[in-house]
């Protein structure tokens, strides 16, 4: 199937390079910023300087430096601003991505370790081994004669070895599918950020501008606060991938020792668990923005949280319904129940 083999990795890494490349588009914005601000700064010495003198006081000079200063991160916003806070920020990302990619390779290998131990107990047991070996097959198959109890015999095991292909191919099929849900609320999550971050930077230049004015001075504080806040979802969507592989990781190192030391153990509850905390993924990304903003608070954006919340919940819900609607089902038939 063409969507479960989309190099997701690759996808994210584009987001990221798309971010970089409309990042020129701020240096568009700083000749109406500087206007803008230049026209600010006028207004607000000319008011303090009219006040300091209407009262006979003398001039503070300090609080007149303001404007001058965020004139000069307009200036260099691309570098000054934006420069120091994703080099600051991006140590944050590079940690938490490590971490996820070390939980994956565990994952990755225990997986593997799993797939083999579980075919090898098949293959030990005489009346599962013609089900995963070929050979085992045809060599039952030619030991039987062909009366009419190893005809029926023999039909049996064809259908035996068909069912047994059908309900795995449609166990593998429901877990790609999920799993392919779950690399895409992922996706989502970082698709929004990068959205947010490229707003949130081509204007940056424009709020720097506005909150020089009397009356839009916490736009300057609002402005570092969501962005900061916005680049933190990448981080802790990649905590939230970390923990779900960590606990995977426990789920099969359990299988691996079961399988070991316990002869009559079946997987088939633990692949049960494991189509839990898939649908218990895709709902938990959509959470990353609200944790976010526990990291960083910022205004402006719990409705925004709040929908998308709401929206999970809803979807999680009818996904749950459906997963165990359709596992039931073919539970039910396959086993003749």
């Amino acid at each position: 199937m063409t969507l479960l083999s989309i190099d997701f990795t690759n996808l994210h890494t584009v987001l990221e390079n798309l971010y970089e490349e409309m990042m020129p588009l701020c240096g568009d914005m700083l000749a109406v910023s500087k206007g803008l601000a230049g026209l600010g700064a006028l207004f607000y010495v000319a008011v303090r300087v009219w006040q300091s003198l209407a009262q006979a006081e003398p001039i503070d000079v300090y609080p007149l430096l303001r404007p001058f200063a965020i004139g000069i991160c307009i200036l260099l916003f691309p570098t000054l601003v934006l420069g120091t806070l994703n080099n600051t920020l991006g140590l944050i990302v590079q940690g938490t991505h490590s971490m996820l990619e070390t939980q994956t390779m565990d994952m990755e290998k225990y997986r593997e370790q799993k797939d083999k131990l579980e075919r090898e107990a098949m293959l030990r047991n005489p009346e599962t081994a013609y089900l995963v070996s070929d050979e085992e097959f045809d060599r039952q198959l030619d030991e039987l004669g062909w009366s009419v109890g190893d005809a029926a015999t023999r039909m049996g095991m064809y259908m035996e070895v068909g069912m047994y292909n059908l309900e795995k191919n449609i166990r593998d099929a429901f877990r790609s599918l999920l799993e392919l849900l779950f690399a895409a609320a992922s996706l989502l999550i970082d698709t929004v950020r990068t959205f947010f971050l490229v707003v949130l930077s081509i204007l940056g230049p424009v709020a720097f501008a506005f909150s020089v004015w009397d009356g839009f001075q916490s736009t300057l504080a609002q402005w570092f606060t969501r962005y900061i806040s916005v680049y933190l979802w990448l981080p802790v969507s990649d905590l939230f991938s970390c923990m779900l592989a960590k606990i995977q990781v426990l789920m099969l190192q359990n299988d691996i020792l079961e399988l070991q030391s316990n002869p009559d153990y079946s997987v088939d509850n633990s692949n049960a668990v494991y189509i839990i905390f898939m649908l218990i993924g895709i709902i938990g990304y959509f959470t990353v923005p609200t944790v976010a903003g526990w990291i960083v608070q910022a205004g402006g954006g719990g409705n925004y949280n709040r929908n998308i919340n709401r929206s999970a919940v809803k979807g999680g819900g009818l996904a749950a319904g459906a997963a165990g609607s359709a596992l039931g089902n073919v539970g039910g038939r396959l086993r003749g129940k």
